[in-house]
């Protein structure tokens, strides 16, 4: 066996930030559009088994929306155990 090879093999996709569960990311960002929002920038990745963590950056025209809101949003989703919003204020995303 080379373990460096197998090393390297199972660590790729997450040293390229590889998204391991497209429809995770969709969901993320539908939860968040449907709503009149823009999601500006989304990431996720796995962070261990069955846990997923985001970093999203959401622009609003809606001033009361602050990250509590998303993580209200998007706390419903199993396996996504760490999530970090940015919220820009945005006239043109209502």
């Amino acid at each position: 066996m080379n373990l460096p090879y197998l090393f390297s093999k199972n660590t790729g996709a997450i040293l390229l930030d590889m998204n391991p569960d497209r429809r995770m990311a969709e969901n993320v960002r539908n939860a968040i559009e449907d709503r009149g929002d823009k999601v500006v920038d989304l990431h996720v990745w796995r962070v261990g088994p069955g846990h997923m963590s985001a970093v999203v950056s959401v622009a609003t025209g809606e001033p009361q929306r602050d990250s509590r809101f998303y993580h209200a949003v998007l706390e419903h989703f199993k396996g996504l155990s760490h999530v970090t919003v940015e919220v820009q204020p945005s006239h043109a995303a209502a």
